[in-house]
């Protein structure tokens, strides 16, 4: 990536389908930039992004990251709640739904695969996963209220 200085007040940054292999050149957007759209491209580790402290999205599918680890790299992204990372091979043999855990019992995380291989673990504070708001009830679908990460039930809203 290029360095982006003239582009001090960003807030999204869409560089999806520019054969990108690596994340660099945020440090002086970073302090604005809330969005990064980077989908579609051949990036394989999540360097890059610590700059980026206001970050809430990060859209990324569709690239070659392959360890789960480097999802450990944006705990630095404090704001980041919205996620797409379908499409990597950290998914490979898995569905989305795998990807993340079954369900939310309140207290522990009920795991589906191997331990470390959910975004959650890796992210506990993400609300949108692959396009899909993460409520606590994704397997039984029945509408209760949502939870938060602390499994406390939040109120719908009117």
């Amino acid at each position: 990536m290029i360095s982006l200085p003239a582009l001090k007040n960003i807030e999204v940054l869409s560089l999806g389908r520019n054969l990108i292999k690596k994340i660099s050149g945020l440090e002086e957007i970073g302090s604005t930039l809330k969005e990064l759209w980077i989908s579609y491209n051949q990036i394989s580790t999540l360097d890059g992004l610590a700059p980026c402290v206001k970050l809430t999205t990060l859209f990324i599918s569709n690239n070659k990251i392959k360890d789960w680890p480097e999802l450990d790299k944006l705990q630095a992204n404090q704001d980041l709640v919205n996620v797409l990372f379908y499409g990597n091979p950290i998914y490979e043999g898995l569905s989305k739904k795998q990807a993340r855990p079954k369900a939310w019992d309140g207290t522990d995380l009920i795991r589906v695969k191997d331990k470390g291989n959910h975004v959650l673990e890796h992210l506990p504070k993400i609300a949108t996963l692959d396009g899909e708001l993460l409520t606590g009830d994704d397997d039984d679908g029945a509408g209760a209220p949502p939870r938060d990460r602390t499994g406390e039930k939040r109120r719908r809203s009117s």
